[in-house]
């Protein structure tokens, strides 16, 4: 048995594109001697050399543009973002270049911006941001964000892989937290796929992120209500998976949309406007939500466990879904 955190798999998925492709590339701040913020990339650049993990300045700007450059003459850079807060830096380079290459001009760019995001470790209005939103409304780019040890790895993978630009969020509150066997032969996740973690028929509860566990406990004291609900872990933000969602609100009949990123122009509102749009008549009680209020996340420990959405949450609102 060989179990590994999610950070490990996040590493472990890294190191064996490496080797697999030689046109894989790292590069980032301190990614090389000091191994990365989170050591995602230790031991990376005495393996692998100077030329393909390499230590940049601190400007996420020029970091994104030397590694589009990079993908534009056919290598396949992994940039890391220290803390994905600081993405917004890079946000010009990414939304009116990276993301345009294709529709421009016919270019790929095979780029992957990884970097942990969210809350539940007090880091601050501004080491704890979820940044999803703000690109999902760039067309070009895809998003995928995982909750398992397993998918860590095999969506890492396959973002590397991909032709596209492909923005990867690492919750950090499941770095360490989570352990996982990945002893047996591990399967890339497809970009584009949701995962059902748990099934019911009464409601549906629809998340992504650290926020799957969140649901799953949710789910558990529900069960004992008898209200069996399913939840459906997104993976992939951007494209939405709209067959496994339309289908869960169609089965279930009631839909409970639940992230950790802010209300205004979150997920939760977009999937309420596809739902509403192609699933409308398979409902039987109105969408809900439950997200982080429109504010900063707060560094107290106290004022964040209050930001963000926890199991009463959830479970005041799916009873309350229930009861329609």
């Amino acid at each position: 048995m060989s179990e590994i955190t999610y950070v490990e798999a996040i590493r472990e998925g890294i190191w064996e594109e490496l080797v697999r492709d030689d046109s894989v590339i790292v590069i980032g701040e301190d990614v090389g001697t000091y191994g990365g913020a989170f050591r995602v990339t230790a031991g990376m650049l005495d393996e692998f050399g100077p030329n393909r993990v390499l230590d940049t300045p601190v400007s996420e700007s020029a970091i994104v543009g030397a590694a589009t450059g990079a993908a534009m003459m056919g290598m396949k850079p992994v940039v890391e973002m220290q803390f994905i807060d600081f993405i917004s830096c890079a946000f010009n380079m990414i939304t009116n270049f990276t993301a345009k290459a294709r529709y421009r001009w016919g270019a790929t760019v095979p780029l992957v911006i990884r970097g942990p995001a969210g809350g539940g470790v007090s880091g601050g209005p501004f080491h704890s941001q979820n940044v999803e939103a703000f690109f999902a409304h760039t067309p070009g780019l895809k998003i995928v964000q995982p909750s398992t040890v397993a998918d860590a790895k095999g969506l890492i993978k396959a973002a590397i892989r991909d032709p596209d630009p492909v923005l990867y969020l690492e919750h950090k509150f499941l770095y360490r937290r989570l352990k996982e066997d990945l002893s047996s032969a591990h399967e890339l996740v497809p970009i584009g796929k949701a995962a059902s973690r748990r099934s019911g028929d009464d409601l549906a509860i629809i998340t992504y992120g650290a926020m799957v566990y969140t649901a799953l406990d949710a789910a558990e004291v529900l069960a004992k209500d008898g209200v069996e609900c399913e939840v459906i872990d997104l993976r992939t933000l951007s494209p939405l998976d709209d067959e496994a969602i339309l289908e869960a609100a169609r089965r279930t009949g009631r839909v409970l949309l639940l992230h950790e990123d802010v209300r205004t122009g979150g997920l939760a509102a977009e999937m309420s406007a596809r739902i509403s749009e192609m699933a409308f008549e398979w409902l039987d009680a109105p969408l809900m939500r439950v997200t982080s209020p429109d504010t900063p996340v707060p560094y107290s420990p106290p004022l964040e466990k209050e930001f963000l959405p926890g199991v009463d949450d959830v479970v005041a609102k799916a009873r309350e879904l229930a009861a329609w």
